[in-house]
Order: structure tokens, then sequence, then C-alpha cells
């Protein structure tokens, strides 16, 4: 059974950077908890270092981003009744009692009117936007308001030229981008389409 993440040579740190600076994570859309949904994130080592338990269904309006030791990083919440899906993402183990505001936003955009955008973010004061590349529901890149891409997700191949799975992708940052906001965003992506 081939490994599901990357093989390439280490550098020290929490992820490896590629020739381009970048850091890469393989993103395994699978629980590690019998009949779970959720997801697990491995670094270039293939050490766990995020992960998802869902023990709700699939589609659920509330998700806690982990780290390895079940440390809650981000708490992301559906917000009701809108038409096209909005999310809001809070830092730590957020309750609905506390008047926190939130650490992103994440809007579903209608893609007739917009071509491949997919939604549009807001952190702070900061805009970005996720963008759909080509057919696959999967594959999707993040970029800024001026249009420099921070992160990308796609199927991951391995570098026999073997593909993987819809279930396994790779996830590249751009260098000094939050990591786990970053990953809290994919699976919001992931959570619009009914992967989670």
């Amino acid at each position: 059974m081939a490994k599901v993440h990357p093989t390439e040579p280490q550098v020290s740190g929490p992820c490896s950077m590629n020739s381009a600076g970048k850091e890469t994570f393989t993103i395994w859309m699978k629980s590690l908890v019998c009949h779970t949904n959720g997801c697990t994130i491995f670094d270039s080592k293939g050490q766990i270092v995020y992960r998802v338990e869902n023990y709700d269904t699939k589609g659920s309006s509330e998700v806690h981003l982990m780290n390895l030791h079940g440390h809650v990083l981000f708490t992301i919440l559906k917000k009701k009744l809108q038409i096209l899906g909005c999310w809001n993402g809070y830092r730590g183990n957020f309750t609905s009692r506390k008047k926190e505001k939130s650490s992103f936003q994440v809007k579903k955009c209608c893609r007739i009117l917009r071509g491949d955008l997919v939604c549009e973010v807001r952190v702070g004061f900061n805009k970005y936007f996720m963008v759909s590349l080509g057919n696959k529901k999967q594959e999707f890149k993040i970029v800024n308001s001026g249009g420099d891409i921070t992160a990308e997700v796609k199927q991951k191949q391995l570098p026999t030229g073997m593909v993987l799975g819809d279930d396994v992708l790779t996830l590249e940052i751009e260098p000094s981008i939050d990591q786990a906001l970053t990953v809290a965003l994919v699976l919001v992506y992931g959570l619009m389409n009914r992967r989670l």
C-alpha cells in the first residue's frame, strides 16, 4: 500500500519546504477514529499535525480543527438561514455563550455571476478568495485581493506519477502564511462540498 504522505528530503521544523519555499502537507479526507467523519493532515515527514473528528453526520454545522493532541485550534460554525452558505471561524474552543468576534468568515458565491470564484474569505480587514481549479471539486487555490496565491490544494500525485484517490490531497502553503488558519479554510471548503 502506498504512503499518503510526501517522501521528499526532510528539513527541521513542523513541516518541510520544497524548492519554491512552499510548505507541503497531505490531507487525507478520512478520520482516524473508526466510523466517524473527518480528516487527517500530515506534514512532509508523515507526522499528524492537524485532525478533525466529526462525530456528527457529514455536512455538520460545527467542526473543530485540532492538533495531534486534541487541542482545539479553530471552531468552525455554519451560520443558519444563509442561502449560499456562510461559515465563521473562531480561534480555540468557541461556545455560543461568548460574545466573541470571528477570526474569519467564508461566504459562498454564486458561480454564474463570478465565473470560477467559489467563495470570499474575510480575515480581519483582509480579503481572500477561494477559486476552483478545473472540474475537480476538491482542487482549488486561495488568493489574496491582489491575486497572489497563498495556498493551493490538488489531488495528490506520487513522484512516480501515480495519482491517489479523491480523498488524498496535497496542500501547499506559501511561506509566512498562518498554517492553522489555512487548514481551517480548507476544511470550510470541504464542508461546503460535503466532504467532511
